[in-house]
Parts: C-alpha cells; sequence; structure tokens
C-alpha cells in the first residue's frame, strides 16, 4: 500500500485524514503555460465494485479547495453505487503548489484542462461552485462532449446582475465582501476563509464581524485545530502567494461574468473578457436543448448575491432543463455544500440513473 508523500510546496502539509479517500492522491506536474511545472494536487477514487458507473468530477472556487466537497463524496461513497470521483485543488490552494501570480479563473482552468487529458475524463457529471462555475464549465466547454451532467451551486458564468444581493453591498453595506481584501493584511486572510467557509450562514452584522475578527485572531496565533476544516483552509491560505492570489478573485467580483481587466505584478495586463464571453455564447448552444441537453440542476443558498432568484433565472434561460430541478434554500449562505451534501448527491444520483428521484 503506498502511502501518500506531500511534494508540494503548499502550506497545508499536514492534511486531515479524511482530505481524500485512502490511496486516492495523486500529483499532476503541469507541462504547459504560466504555471509549468508546478504540482497540482488531485484525488481519482472508485467507489468500488467493477465498472464505475458514473464519473463525478468536482471543481472548487475562492478561498477553498477539493476539501469543500467531502459531504457530497462521502454520500456519494455510502450510497454503495461504483462511482469514479475526481476533485482537485487549483494552484494556490489546498494541498496543490502555491501561486507565483495572482491567478483568476482563465488561469486555473488552463491548468485543468490539462488534467481533463492527462485523465481523459468523458461521460462527465461536472460539480461546479463559486468560481468552480467559470472554472469548470471554462474548461469543459472547449470540448463540451465530455459532459452529460452539470450541478452547479452559488455560482454564475452569466453578467452579475445588479439587483439585490451583490458584493459591493453584501454581507455588509459598508463593507463588502469585495472590499475586504483592502482591510485584511495578507498574513490574516486565511483567518477569514476559515470562518466564512465554514460558518456563512445567515447572521446579522455585528455577529458575523465578531466571529470573523475571532477566527482571525485563532488563525494570527496558530490556535485553529489542527484536523479541523477551519485549518484546511487558513492554512493554505497562510503564504502570502497564496492569499494574494485568493484576494485577487474577491477583488474582481464586482464584475463576476462581466470579464475584467486587471494588473498582475509579475504578468502585466490579465483579461478574461473573450474567456467569459465563449462561456456565455457557447453554454447554450453545446448544452442546451438544442445541442446535447444534458441533466442539469442547481443548488443555491439565498443569503448570497450568487443565489438569488435573478442568478438562478440566467441559468434557467441560458439552460432550460434547470427548470423544475432547482433547489433554494433561504437559510443557508454561500458555502451549500457545507450544508446540503446528501441532498447533491442524491442528485447526483438521480442524473446518472441511479436513484429513484425524478
Amino acid at each position: 500500500m503506498a502511502k501518500f508523500i506531500m511534494i508540494s510546496n503548499s502550506p497545508l502539509q499536514h492534511p486531515p485524514a479524511d482530505y481524500f479517500p485512502k490511496n486516492s492522491g495523486h500529483w499532476f506536474t503541469i507541462s504547459e503555460g504560466v504555471d509549468a511545472g508546478k504540482k497540482l494536487f488531485y484525488c481519482d477514487h472508485v467507489t468500488g465494485g467493477d465498472e464505475p458507473k458514473a464519473t463525478v468530477v468536482f471543481v472548487h472556487g475562492n478561498p477553498e479547495s477539493s476539501y469543500t466537497y467531502r459531504h457530497i463524496r462521502d454520500a456519494l461513497i455510502e450510497s454503495g453505487h461504483c462511482l469514479r470521483l475526481v476533485a482537485m485543488d487549483h494552484i494556490g490552494f489546498g494541498l496543490s503548489d502555491q501561486a507565483t501570480f495572482e491567478m483568476v479563473d482563465m488561469h486555473h482552468a488552463d491548468n485543468l484542462l490539462q488534467l481533463v487529458h492527462h485523465l481523459d475524463l468523458t461521460d462527465v457529471t461536472l460539480v461546479v461552485h463559486d468560481w468552480g462555475g467559470p472554472i469548470g464549465v471554462g474548461t469543459f466547454i472547449r470540448e463540451p462532449l465530455r459532459v452529460k451532467n452539470l450541478l452547479v451551486m452559488n455560482t454564475t458564468v452569466f453578467p452579475m446582475p445588479d439587483d439585490g444581493l451583490t458584493y459591493t453591498n453584501f454581507p455588509i453595506a459598508w463593507l463588502p465582501w469585495s472590499k475586504t481584501p483592502k482591510f485584511v493584511p495578507d498574513a490574516l486572510w486565511g483567518g477569514v476563509a476559515s470562518y466564512v467557509v465554514s460558518h456563512g450562514s445567515p447572521q446579522g452584522t455585528f455577529g458575523f464581524l465578531a466571529n470573523t475578527g475571532w477566527y482571525l485572531l485563532l488563525h494570527a496565533l496558530h490556535l485553529i485545530p489542527e484536523g479541523s476544516p477551519e485549518y484546511v483552509w487558513s492554512q493554505a491560505l497562510r503564504s502570502k502567494a497564496n492569499a494574494r492570489s485568493s484576494k485577487r478573485n474577491v477583488l474582481q467580483t464586482p464584475f463576476w461574468g462581466h470579464g475584467y481587466r486587471y494588473e498582475d505584478p509579475l504578468h502585466g495586463v490579465q483579461d478574461n473578457r473573450d474567456f467569459y464571453a465563449y462561456i456565455q455564447r457557447t453554454v447554450p448552444i453545446a448544452w442546451g436543448p438544442q445541442g446535447q441537453n444534458i441533466n442539469t440542476c442547481g443548488y443555491f443558498g439565498q443569503w448570497d448575491a450568487c443565489g438569488k432568484e435573478s442568478v438562478v433565472a440566467q441559468w434557467q434561460e441560458a439552460l432550460p432543463q434547470m427548470t423544475g430541478n432547482t433547489w433554494e434554500y433561504a437559510d443557508v449562505g454561500h458555502f451549500i455544500e457545507e450544508y446540503k451534501g446528501p441532498e447533491m448527491a442524491e442528485s447526483i444520483l438521480a442524473m446518472n440513473g441511479l436513484s429513484d428521484r425524478d
């Protein structure tokens, strides 16, 4: 039985025992592009039996990692069906090598496409959350025939509507999410991640500020217990390089889906407007009713800009087959996978004909 050996320079050198199923952790060396030579961690696990009946690919967002899908993963394993489960840590997150510049969705998508080719992933049930939406969809829409099912949760690939909650007025009107990188030092950014990912349920302003401040202090003093989910989110972002890359995603939230330009200190001007335009143009054609008509469902926590009705409507307009296969929760925030894992596992099984759900 091979022993897993950490070979990356991630600050997260001691992941929890349940970070990935035993013997399923692997390393992929990126061969092309701005991250050539970096080590990307991925989990590739077959749950048992003979030939897998489905391949599920989980693509995470920010400021999380593949570990955010553990509840869905474990529910799928417990289902007893033979499945292939694949999840990766983007560069700058989780167990993968540290970022060396301020990366965004299009950069991670370029890396992910190389992994997809390496593993030759086909008949994929694609599961995406947060920035994992544009990363995962932006990867697979270039080769859309690889996908047969899509599950989206609190994400968008379309221009963020300006009604209701946006990341310029949420979670606090005078301190919105998009502004937090300007006020939180790089060294404390992991403390923000440790609180918002694991505790992002609806709450008042005072409670949110007090609890976030407490986790900033715990992070600064290295007091977040090793082995806890909060430790995973905080420790992976303990380096300045990873913190700066993560913060870049947050700074761009006001332009989510619209595309944007920014100046990276190392690589100069970065522009992902064409990246988004291609996604928005191609998704309805390739995956909608006039194309592959893939099975699609959505899960949305509504205490969040990515969970509001106008975002859901955009998905349903582009992929009408999602209508009737959408679940919305007023009492859940952005990181819905921390709360509704078993329900989403059931949807994954249903889309693959392995459940009684209609």
